[in-house]
């Protein structure tokens, strides 16, 4: 598998590879990833036309206008992308498009949000990008779909397979662990409090990877055709590290004694059952159940390439992208020169 390192030319660091301008349509433009990859678009030189609810944004506190004033050198268009009345009218509006690249997901995760977004909500999309002209995808997905246990994962996958059947020029773009996700015990470090880990803190491990970082990465798919065709796997730069590690460094930045929570994955599995229990019994409880699923994976499953063969993950395996590490990431939120924004998906 090829490993993708940022360049040792410090000219080539800075300035995008030589590009053709594309009309670009994208979806999920106002997550913290979403954001950054229209940077990335515009600056390797596409017209980027973000297509997104009245109403988007972290907590869908957003107005249109303000969304409009975040993206100077793109165009904003409004509708629902799950009505495909909407996209062709609203988004599309007649015109020729040649690259769709989403980073849309579904807010939670439970069945319903993740079918009606993760999966048909794409499809409906990709049909009337098909029918505006496009002939690629660049799709945002997820590395833990390589151990489908949850129905956010299932529909992914879901769209995946309709994505490879459709005859366009595809790149499924599956990270790692997010900077944002990774960022939640900082408050509470800072306040004196112990970092919480499961079990003995290394049962899971990752390459977290830079909004920046990746959005660069998803922009270029678009002209790299080694990238054309294929499922891509990509963590940050540097080792990956357990959340043992990312405590122990954060309490040195903070300049006081490492200490650490250690939660029993024995609790996890209690809180999991009883909630799985109340939920057959009270449907209305079953998205509760839903998302105690979601965190024990996340708590015990390492965001790293899986090996098919050995069914553990492979830290070697997992390729490399991009110039900024957790570590410098956290250094700027204790410092104050970085402003946290964790979005809708903030998991420990």
């Amino acid at each position: 598998m090829m490993t993708m390192n940022a360049s040792s030319d410090p000219i080539a660091a800075v300035l995008p590879p030589l590009t053709s301008s594309r009309r670009v349509f994208v979806l999920g433009a106002t997550g913290t990833i979403g954001r950054a990859t229209v940077r990335a678009l515009l600056r390797h030189g596409h017209e980027v036309v973000c297509f997104v609810r009245p109403r988007s944004g972290s907590g869908a506190s957003l107005t249109a206008d303000e969304i409009r004033r975040q993206f100077p050198g793109a165009t904003v268009r409004v509708g629902d992308v799950t009505q495909a009345m909407s996209l062709a009218n609203d988004g599309f509006k007649g015109e020729h498009f040649d690259v769709l690249v989403s980073c849309m997901a579904s807010r939670t995760g439970v069945p319903k949000d993740a079918w009606a977004i993760d999966h048909q909500a794409h499809v409906i999309a990709l049909e009337a990008a098909r029918r505006a002209g496009v002939t690629q995808c660049v799709l945002l997905s997820a590395i833990c779909v390589q151990k489908p246990v949850l129905a956010f994962q299932q529909a992914k996958l879901a769209f995946e397979k309709v994505l490879i059947e459709s005859g366009l020029t595809y790149s499924i773009v599956r990270p790692t662990a997010f900077f944002k996700s990774l960022s939640g015990q900082i408050e509470r470090v800072k306040k004196g409090k112990p970092f919480l880990v499961f079990g003995d803190g290394k049962l899971t491990a990752c390459k977290p990877i830079s909004d920046d970082d990746l959005g660069d990465f998803l922009a270029g798919c678009i002209d790299d055709t080694t990238r054309h065709h294929r499922i891509l796997p990509i963590g940050g730069p540097g080792e990956a590290i357990t959340p043992l590690q990312q405590g122990a460094h954060l309490f040195g930045l903070i300049g006081r004694p490492a200490r650490f929570k250690h939660v029993p994955v024995a609790m996890l599995d209690v809180i999991v059952g009883v909630l799985g229990t109340v939920g057959r019994l009270f449907p209305a409880l079953a998205e509760k159940s839903e998302l105690a699923r979601i965190g024990r994976y996340y708590a015990t499953e390492s965001m790293l390439v899986l090996n098919p063969e050995t069914g553990r993950y492979d830290a070697e395996a997992t390729p490399s992208t991009g110039t900024e590490t957790l570590f410098d990431f956290y250094a700027g939120l204790v410092s104050g020169e970085i402003a946290p924004d964790r979005g809708d998906h903030a998991v420990f």
